[in-house]
C-alpha cells in the first residue's frame, strides 16, 4: 500500500500551486483517497519530527523514563575512583546492602566538596548498619582523581573513603532522571536503595543547596527498621522512639500516647 501511494503521489499534477507547499495542511489533492492518505502521511511525519532525537543524542529534558520508588532501582555502573584508582563499580556489586546514591553538578566547585566529605567522612556509621554510599556525577574519573588529590583547604576532597563514579556518557544520570541538559549537569539527586535492590527514597535539590547526612542516615535505619519489624516510622523517628502497628486497632495505643 505505501508504495502504491507514493506512486500516486509522485505522479499526480493535481496539487494545488507551489505556494501550497509552505503550509503542507493546506494542500488538497482531487482525489479524496489521495486527500485521505497524504493527511495520514503528514500526521506521520509530523510525529517523527517532534519526536526524534536530538543530533548529539540527548534528550532535552532531564530523562525520558524516571525511576519510581518501590520498584527495581537503575542498575548504575561505570569507572569510578576508589582508593585513589580508578575501578569498574555497578549497582550489582552491593547485592544484599543498603545503598545511598548521590549525584552532584560537578567536580571543583563549592557546595559540592561540602557534601562529599561530609558523607565520606562519616561513611562508616552507613557501613556499621549494611549500607554503602556511592557519589557521582558527569565528570571523568580523570577529573575526579585530579579532585581527590588536592587538598580540602584548596577546595579538593583529599582521601576519600567512598566511590566517586564518572558519568560522562549520562547513562547513570538519565536513568535516574537528575540530568539537567541545559548545562550538561547533574540536580543533587539522592537515592536510597534497600538491600533486595529496590528504590526506597528519592531527594532531588536544586543546584544551590546542600544535604543532609544526618537525615539521610535517619531514613536508611527508618526503612530498616520498618523491613524488619513491619512497623510504620511516624515524623521525626529516630532509633529507640516510638513505632505504629499499622492497623486501625493498634495505631490507637500510639496516639493515644502521643497525643
Amino acid at each position: 500500500m505505501v508504495p502504491n501511494l507514493f506512486h500516486q503521489l509522485s505522479h499526480s499534477t493535481r496539487f494545488v500551486e507551489n505556494h501550497a507547499f509552505r503550509n503542507p495542511s493546506s494542500l488538497r489533492f482531487h482525489s479524496p483517497y489521495l486527500n485521505c492518505c497524504f493527511s495520514v502521511l503528514f500526521k506521520l511525519i509530523t510525529i517523527c519530527i517532534i519526536t526524534m532525537p536530538l543530533a548529539n543524542g540527548i534528550p532535552s529534558t532531564s530523562s525520558n523514563q524516571h525511576p519510581q520508588i518501590g520498584k527495581p532501582a537503575p542498575v548504575f555502573k561505570g569507572t569510578a575512583v576508589v582508593n585513589g584508582a580508578f575501578k569498574e563499580i555497578s549497582l550489582n556489586d552491593y547485592a544484599g546492602k543498603y545503598v545511598v546514591l548521590f549525584f552532584y553538578p560537578l567536580d571543583f566547585t563549592f557546595v559540592c566538596p561540602t557534601e562529599i566529605v561530609a558523607f565520606s567522612d562519616r561513611v562508616k556509621e552507613f557501613q556499621d548498619i549494611g549500607c554503602e554510599v556511592v557519589a557521582c556525577s558527569t565528570d571523568s574519573h580523570f577529573t575526579h582523581l585530579a579532585w581527590v588529590n588536592t587538598p580540602r583547604k584548596q577546595g579538593g576532597l583529599g582521601e576519600m573513603n567512598i566511590p566517586l563514579l564518572a558519568d560522562k556518557n549520562l547513562s547513570n544520570s538519565l536513568s535516574y532522571g537528575v540530568y539537567r541538559a541545559d548545562d550538561g549537569i547533574t540536580f543533587r539527586g539522592l537515592f536510597i536503595i534497600d538491600d533486595k535492590g529496590i528504590l526506597r527514597q528519592i531527594t532531588v535539590n536544586d543546584l544551590p543547596v546542600g544535604r543532609s547526612v544526618d537525615e539521610t542516615l535517619r531514613l536508611v535505619k527508618a526503612f530498616q527498621y520498618t523491613d524488619r519489624h513491619g512497623e510504620v516510622c511516624p515524623a521525626n523517628w529516630k532509633p529507640g522512639d516510638k513505632t505504629i502497628v499499622p492497623d486501625v486497632k493498634s495505631s490507637k495505643e500510639y496516639f493515644s500516647k502521643a497525643n
